[in-house]
């Protein structure tokens, strides 16, 4: 399965598992990883209200279903890149 914006993954977290959608997926120049942003399936979106994302780098094993590995943030510098990303994002979108 090659992830690709507007797709839905399932995501287990404590004990159970949550529908979120794909809105950003890249791969910086500088460094040998790729991140996704998801948000949860459901939530609304408009410009008065804030929708929580969530980030990860990701790790594509194949084209199966199952072949996407998700890690966790781990270093301030992903944190700062990844801010940076949705920043700029935000800017080109307004």
């Amino acid at each position: 399965m090659a992830l690709e914006i507007n797709d839905r993954i399932v995501i287990p977290f404590e004990g159970e598992e949550h529908l979120f959608e794909v809105k950003y997926i890249f791969e910086p120049d500088d460094s040998e990883h790729s991140y996704v942003v998801v948000v949860p399936v459901g939530e609304p979106e408009d410009d008065e209200d804030e929708v929580e994302a969530f980030a990860f780098r990701f790790v594509e094993h194949g084209d199966g279903d199952d072949d996407l590995e998700l890690f966790a943030i781990e270093t301030e510098e992903e944190w700062d890149m990844i801010e940076e990303m949705l920043e700029t994002v935000q800017d080109l979108e307004a």
